[in-house]
């Protein structure tokens, strides 16, 4: 068994194969001449086989020699593809990012936003954590969560005022991915109150409410304040669906996306009320504290080849 030959001896080789001249070779690894002769003298001594034979233009490779060099060649591409690996590996993101989600997964792209976020950051580890949008923010504050998506206007969830009264630095990096809009939906039978009324009719009917974490709590408590209104909340659910299925057996009215209360008016005849509706935003959120974090930087960069 021939014994293990140098690195440096294997490049030598392969310079000398390529170049066909121990000078040239000599040149291309900033060695000197002797240098490499004397390593093409060791390989041939170590392993028994004739390298080269000369010719008029220089050295020229054995049938063995050929073999040898073919070797040669592909021990050096993987060592070059080995750093390569290593390189990247040093310096791929690492580390854990707690996602808070909203909502259906299908409205925040949310399957498309985890393959970019692998593909991008291979090296990290997601955990979701499903719930309302109002908790987001929340949970950011007490570092529950690093990241989530946001329904609604983050400003609300922004410190007004430092300890001196001036205007405190903004505590979120909000990413706006899309605009849409809120309308209200009754039963059938509220259709002669609901069709042509403003908020200050609907008000007085009767609600379903939602907790205050909640987009449609946040939406309609704002709004109502603003016009001096108290909404008529006659029962309290915690889930879009349950809602939806308290309107359908009238129950009382609600609020929810305009997508699906198109979708509700056509499938279990709904009633939209046409003179209203509320735009909002969906976000996602992080802290700005954290936005040099690169577990940080690489959801930011998924959402962005996501929502664009």
């Amino acid at each position: 068994m021939p014994p293990s030959i140098d690195l440096r001896t294997l490049k030598a080789f392969a310079a000398v194969a390529r170049e066909g001249n121990v000078t040239r070779a000599a040149e291309q690894m900033h060695v000197t001449q002797p240098a490499v002769t004397l390593q093409l003298k060791r390989l041939a001594a170590d392993t028994g086989v004739t390298l080269f034979r000369r010719t008029s233009s220089g050295l020229e490779l054995t049938q063995d020699g050929a073999l040898l060099a073919a070797k040669a060649e592909q021990v050096l591409a993987a060592l070059t593809d080995f750093g390569q690996t290593a390189g990247h590996l040093s310096t791929r993101v690492r580390g854990k990012l707690r996602i808070g989600t909203i909502i259906d997964p299908e409205f925040t792209r949310l399957g498309a936003f985890l393959k970019a976020l692998i593909e991008h950051g291979p090296g990290i580890e997601t955990t979701l954590r499903h719930g309302m949008s109002g908790e987001v923010p929340e949970g950011l504050r007490r570092n529950e969560l690093d990241a989530g998506f946001y329904l609604g206007d983050p400003r609300y969830h922004e410190p007004s005022s430092d300890i001196a009264g001036e205007a405190a630095a903004p505590l979120f990096d909000s990413r706006e991915l899309a605009q849409l809009t809120y309308r209200v939906v009754a039963p059938p039978s509220f259709a002669s109150l609901v069709r042509g009324a403003d908020w200050r009719q609907l008000a007085s009917l009767p609600w379903i409410g939602t907790p205050p974490a909640s987009v449609h709590n946040r939406l309609l408590s704002r709004l109502f304040a603003d016009l001096g209104l108290r909404q008529n909340v006659v029962a309290h659910v915690d889930q879009e669906t349950s809602m939806l299925a308290m309107v359908r057996t009238g129950v009382g009215l609600s609020l929810c996306r305009e997508s699906i209360a198109l979708h509700e008016q056509q499938s279990n005849g709904l009633v939209i009320a046409e003179n209203v509706k509320i735009p909002t935003k969906l976000s996602f959120l992080s802290l700005r504290a954290r936005s040099a974090d690169p577990t940080i930087l690489a959801a930011m960069e998924a959402i962005r080849r996501v929502w664009g």
